[in-house]
């Protein structure tokens, strides 16, 4: 698991984000069986950045907390079959899935982390471990989708002993 660090404000956490970023993507990984060694981008911004990509890759105009930008168009999630036929999937020099890029709103995850009752570190773990299963093809459009990624998110977290307050 190869994760790079873009725009990272490390000084706003009380806990090294690169590392708990890579031990959730990593576990994510693992639970969802991928075969491969892969590579995500992580960036960590203010409001008033991922309102503007929020804008403009997705046509709503406010702040959010998260968002993803998948680079596999994966058909079933987690399914990695078709992956081989693809030669735009992996890193032609370092030969890593790129899998996509996971964009965090800083403020977000100390107002949430707030407002669940829980702390910095959990709100800021389950936002990697969500975006991780949407690189991954899942989805919460519907109550069933909704409810396998909210499973699979609780998993991967328990996993690593991070738990609610």
């Amino acid at each position: 698991m190869e994760l790079y660090l873009e725009d990272l404000q490390t000084q706003t956490f009380p806990f090294d984000p690169a590392e708990i970023a890579e031990r959730v993507a990593a576990c994510a990984l693992e639970q969802e069986k991928c075969p491969y060694e892969a590579e995500v981008s992580l960036s960590l911004v203010d409001d008033d950045e991922i309102h503007e990509l929020n804008r403009t890759h997705r046509q709503i105009d406010r702040s959010t907390d998260v968002l993803s930008f998948p680079m596999i168009p994966f058909a079933q999630p987690a399914e990695y079959g078709f992956l081989e036929e693809m030669d735009d999937c992996f890193d032609p020099d370092s030969g890593l899935l790129m899998l996509g890029d996971i964009v965090i709103a800083v403020p977000h995850v100390y107002a949430q982390a707030e407002a669940y009752g829980h702390s910095v570190l959990r709100e800021f773990a389950f936002l990697v471990a969500h975006s991780m299963l949407h690189l991954l093809g899942y989805d919460h459009m519907t109550p069933e989708e909704a409810e396998q990624m909210e499973k699979k998110q609780e998993a991967i977290l328990d996993a690593l002993s991070i738990r609610r307050d």
